[in-house]
């Protein structure tokens, strides 16, 4: 209800109490999976505080083959838990368009690894899974891993990446770093040789999985 609804006249608050749409409670037991968030709550996020922040993200893009997608990844503490925003970045340059996605998630600590799930925001249509390796150096730098999800093409294909997070700081211009965001040639000078080489997706003759690199 809006405040200046509570000062209708008694007739017309009633019309509008019968007219407004009623919300929904959500019972525990008709969502069996909040027990389990909540578990993986409790054990999953009390090693997380050194993360907190904002980073770019850097991986090949799913949805644009060749070229490596940086987006801005903000982490932070919320109440009961850790949770983070995904925010992407396109411009086509033929239109002049900009368009962005953002993505909201959960991130857990769980022995030594953390883990990074979030869905699409405005549609619903994606889920993401990103695996880290954390740091145990004192200033926290880059973490690489794993990131698995769909190409954002009409051909929905599942796939996976090596993924880079390159932290910025606890306090940035947010407008500033928005507008570096979106996709790089692999040829440029604007991503570093060390990242660049972190992010090829090869498969060493030993490996029989796609697997993770520090």
């Amino acid at each position: 209800m809006e405040e200046f609804e509570f000062l209708l006249p008694h007739d017309q608050f009633q019309r509008l109490l019968q007219v407004k749409p009623r919300t929904q409670t959500i019972e525990r037991s008709n969502y069996p999976e909040l027990e389990h968030l909540t578990k993986l709550h409790r054990t999953g996020d009390s090693n997380l505080e050194k993360y907190l922040g904002y980073y770019f993200e850097y991986y090949y893009s799913l949805s644009s083959p060749g070229k490596i997608l940086r987006t801005l990844i903000c982490i932070e503490r919320q109440e009961d838990g850790v949770y983070y925003q995904r925010t992407e970045r396109f411009q086509e340059a033929s239109k002049h368009v900009i368009s962005h996605g953002v993505y909201n998630g959960v991130a857990f600590f769980l022995t030594d690894r953390i883990f990074l799930i979030d869905y699409e925001a405005r549609t619903g249509y994606e889920i993401t899974e990103t695996i880290l390796f954390p740091t145990f150096r004192n200033k926290l730098s880059r973490l690489s891993g794993l990131k698995l999800g769909v190409s954002g093409s009409g051909e929905r294909m599942p796939c996976c990446t090596r993924v880079v997070y390159e932290y910025l700081g606890r306090s940035i211009n947010k407008h500033r770093a928005l507008s570096l965001c979106g996709l790089y040639d692999p040829a440029g000078d604007e991503i570093d040789a060390p990242l660049k080489e972190a992010l090829v997706n090869s498969i060493a003759p030993n490996e029989w999985h796609f697997r993770a690199r520090h």
